[in-house]
């Protein structure tokens, strides 16, 4: 589809009418831009103005797609490459526009993600559910940015980044953890566990386990510690 060759097409039926650009964007209830953008092939009208714009110019959409007036006897020939030809304009122009809210998509979960980071302290769990909420809209901006890769290696792609993704949120929960000492956002448990000396607190993540004794937070191996053995451990690092 020749968007420059059907723009001059229509500019030369607008003329043969005596009709002003912002004449004929008033009968068709757009803009004088959207008319000046269609004669210079910077873009197509919509498809619902296809009709109303060939009854104004007194032609044929087939003549309209194919940017020339249209003999009998070529009429059937270029009515068939016209469809084709609309077909693959209308889907280039779904797949631009899926990239940009894929784009949009991507941005917005890894805001979300980082903001939940940022914004959340590491006790409530609103963070971590902000986060992992974040990173489903990120999948979903990147599985709209590779709609044309094949089904599997697309398949394959968005698990190896949705895996990564968390792997990253993890790891630098465990920093923040083993940094700032403070509790761990991505965890499954936590039990609070008075004591005479002060309070024991004990986070069960996918992991690792975290034993916090008084004010400090121990990171600690991911495994089943009863409350003996909570106990047992702050008494030994007092």
């Amino acid at each position: 589809m020749n968007q420059e060759k059907i723009g001059n097409f229509i500019a030369k039926c607008r003329k043969d009418k005596k009709m002003t650009q912002s004449e004929l964007a008033e009968k068709l209830g757009v803009t004088d831009k959207s008319i000046g953008n269609w004669e210079n092939g910077r873009n197509m009208p919509d498809l619902s103005l296809f009709k109303p714009l060939c009854n104004e110019l007194g032609i044929t959409i087939n003549d309209l797609l194919s940017g020339e007036k249209i003999g009998k006897d070529k009429y059937q020939e270029k009515f068939e490459e016209n469809i084709v030809n609309t077909i693959d304009y209308s889907a280039k122009r779904i797949s631009k526009y899926s990239n940009v809210i894929g784009l949009l998509f991507v941005i917005f979960g890894l805001f979300i993600s980082m903001s939940a980071i940022m914004i959340f302290p590491s006790e409530s769990s609103w963070g971590s559910i902000y986060s992992v909420f974040g990173v489903v809209i990120f999948i979903i901006g990147i599985s709209k940015l590779t709609n044309k890769i094949k089904l599997g290696e697309r398949l394959l792609l968005i698990l190896v980044i949705f895996l990564g993704t968390l792997g990253i949120l993890f790891f630098t929960d465990f920093i923040n953890v083993k940094r700032n000492n403070v509790a761990p956002m991505f965890r499954t448990t936590s039990t609070f566990l008075g004591t005479e000396d002060g309070e024991l607190l004990y986070y069960d993540t996918p992991f690792y386990d975290v034993i916090k004794c008084n004010d400090k937070f121990n990171i600690v191996k991911n495994k089943k510690y009863s409350h003996g053995d909570l106990f047992e451990y702050c008494l030994n690092n007092k």
